[in-house]
């Protein structure tokens, strides 16, 4: 009776037998475990007639993922490198190359938001590059900002009063 083989989902099954079979309510049991009543409904249900080892067995919905353990370990360190190694003119990765890279790699093409929904379970998150030149002299900058800005700014008119 393990739990780390569980997923989540069947942890949350679970969790809401033992409450209804500890004598809690449905409504009670479905507001500690976060579904809605009529999908407690359905467990108990599965409870009823199978007891908790059918809650446990009920199968995963989605489709099944395309991408491998290790085609994921592929595109993780596909991504770690800079993106001017895979052929693309600058040093931003975007959705778009993310996708092209799977597609040259692994031959399998998916949408803008999944492979969002990828990049994310491996971790990675949104970064925006810094915006500022590459030559950029700070000394200049904070020299300009004191002396030279100062002069340029608006001042308040004396009609404002």
């Amino acid at each position: 009776m393990a739990k780390r083989g569980l997923s989540e989902a069947a942890r949350k099954r679970v969790k809401a037998g033992r409450l209804l079979l500890a004598g809690k309510g449905c409504a009670e049991v479905a507001l500690a475990v976060g579904v809605a009543r009529q999908t407690l409904y359905t467990w108990k249900k599965l409870l009823d007639e199978g007891g908790i080892d059918a809650l446990r067995g009920v199968p995963e919905r989605g489709r099944p993922a395309h991408l491998d353990e290790q085609q994921l370990a592929s595109l993780r360190a596909a991504i770690l490198q800079k993106p001017t190694e895979h052929g693309f003119g600058t040093e931003l990765w975007t959705l778009k190359r993310v996708g092209a890279v799977i597609e040259r790699l692994h031959g399998v093409r998916y949408s803008q938001t999944q492979i969002w929904r990828i990049l994310g379970s491996m971790g990675f998150s949104p970064q925006k590059p810094n915006k500022r030149a590459i030559e950029r002299n700070e000394d200049a900058v904070r020299s300009w900002k004191r002396s030279t800005f100062p002069a340029l700014k608006k001042k308040p008119s004396e009609k404002a009063e």
